[in-house]
């Protein structure tokens, strides 16, 4: 691939400063398909200065304008949506019916919901006798995590473009690939010069400069509370905005009157779903004490159905781990689960037979799980369920909220009031109740120590803006005084 040593800067691709280089692996056979540059402080600031420069002319873009590129990168990532799936695919392992799937329509479903946004936005408005008007912040480091690489930085991207913002955009070193084809479709698009920068490279080298950058005004962040915790930190000094998206362990409720036929089956599947990599994934499955043998049988035989194999077959439904880091996460999580005593459903450690190179964890399911357990604690972030039987409803939803995430919520009933009588008393950002699709224009954050902030929609355009009141203005034009606090008089 073209441009894997270089990095896109005021429009153009230029050589990386940096002479220090990160291999990238197919997670489905271990072995290297691309280097990339390893970008340092310096090659950050070139391209915040170019974000810096073009902020001055691209906030005064039009709403017609900035509609306009969005409708372009929509356009080149239908044209080029294969290319990406493949790309996507071979760089962090998702299988391919899903990078053709979810990681591309997520792409354009979120774009769709910008323009949507951008066509009923009203920048300016009246508070008493205040002009309140909303702006664009300024220049936005955008940090994106591997799991979704393609959709995490097409939605934080084009939101800082609906907003009027320019970007320094540091992808996953673990996935930069499908980042350079999304630069290419941007420059194309016709993104100015300098409004779009993509700067490669590690946490340490560029994720810890962009976020101490002093010409950098938001870091929108999503990955770990380890990262979170140190780009917050490095941001402190010059007081910028950020907002993060981190990880879950949510809880998915199956209420006593649920159909475990369609219950149960989703369960597995939402919670194996890109091979378990997802923050919102529901890797805590909450079940009656009553019903508890009949939810792991059903559990179990929807596991068998599930394919696992190379990625690359579009019956797999299960690839590998993103990278080795990752799968040794998942099988020590699960050497924790039979140490600590819960009952092996299905799965275990180490590869699945027929598997012998890359990183394949084996779908995992634990039964008698307890809520002090590590895994029904710890985001795993992988192939792996924990079911939880339950007495009543109270100990349902106490077990539920005693996390320390608060991501997403799942409700399962045949009765939808009372499913949303449960959903209300959850303590996490998003809930789904029975399967039904999440809405891309509804709000999306957590509570607790799954982020600050929200993205999609109208909340996370409005992240990108600053709001500025004006008192005062109409005296020129002769508006009446209605009175209020002169400072002038106070002193």
């Amino acid at each position: 691939m073209a441009h894997e040593l270089e990095f896109f800067i005021d429009g153009r691709w230029i050589p990386a400063g940096s002479s220090a280089r990160i291999a990238v692996i197919d997670p489905s056979t271990g072995e290297e398909i691309a280097t990339i540059a390893d970008g340092d402080a310096g090659d950050v600031d070139r391209a915040v200065l170019a974000a810096r420069r073009a902020f001055d002319t691209y906030r005064s873009s039009t709403v017609e304008e900035r509609m306009g590129l969005l409708r372009g990168i929509r356009d080149g990532i239908s044209r080029r949506r294969e290319e990406l799936a493949l790309v996507i695919t071979r760089e962090m392992g998702s299988p391919i019916k899903h990078s053709r799937g979810f990681q591309i329509e997520a792409c354009l479903i979120q774009i769709d919901v910008l323009l949507k946004v951008l066509e009923q936005h009203k920048p300016v408005g009246h508070e008493g006798r205040a002009l309140v008007r909303k702006e664009p912040i300024g220049v936005c480091g955008l940090i994106t995590p591997w799991n979704g690489p393609a959709q995490q930085i097409v939605n934080k991207a084009v939101t800082c473009l609906a907003a009027g913002c320019t970007m320094v955009v540091k992808p996953s070193e673990v996935t930069p690939l499908s980042a350079i084809i999304l630069a290419e479709i941007l420059d194309e698009a016709g993104v100015p010069p300098g409004v779009f920068n993509l700067v490669q490279g590690g946490g340490a080298s560029v994720g810890a400069a962009l976020a101490a950058h002093p010409g950098v005004d938001m870091i929108s962040f999503t990955g770990s509370k380890r990262a979170a915790t140190a780009i917050t930190i490095a941001a402190a000094d010059t007081v910028k905005r950020v907002v993060t998206e981190l990880g879950g362990k949510s809880a998915n409720l199956v209420l006593d009157d649920a159909p475990l036929e369609t219950a149960i089956p989703g369960a597995v599947i939402s919670c194996f779903i890109n091979s378990g990599q997802m923050c919102i994934a529901p890797s805590r499955l909450l079940v009656p004490e009553a019903r508890r043998d009949e939810a792991v049988a059903i559990a179990r035989a929807t596991a068998d159905r599930l394919k696992l194999g190379p990625p690359m077959d579009p019956a797999v439904d299960i690839g590998p781990m993103a990278n080795a880091a990752q799968f040794a996460k998942v099988s020590s999580y699960v050497e924790r689960g039979l140490s600590e005593g819960a009952t092996l459903v299905c799965g275990g450690v180490g590869r699945p037979a027929g598997l012998d190179r890359g990183f394949y964890s084996q779908p995992t399911i634990f039964a008698d799980v307890t809520p002090n357990m590590t895994i029904a604690r710890e985001e795993i972030f992988g192939p792996v369920l924990a079911i939880i039987s339950y007495s009543d409803e109270t100990e349902m939803l106490r077990i539920a909220n005693d996390s320390r995430y608060g991501l997403a919520g799942y409700v399962q009933s045949a009765d939808p009031k009372r499913a949303l009588e449960v959903a209300t008393r959850l303590e996490a950002g998003s809930i789904q109740i029975n399967y039904v699709p999440f809405e891309p224009e509804a709000p999306f954050g957590g509570y607790k120590q799954s982020g600050n902030g929200r993205e999609w929609g109208r909340y996370g355009f409005e992240e990108f803006l600053e709001t500025k009141s004006i008192v005062g203005w109409g005296a020129a034009s002769g508006a009446e005084d209605g009175g209020g606090i002169s400072l002038v008089d106070a002193v």
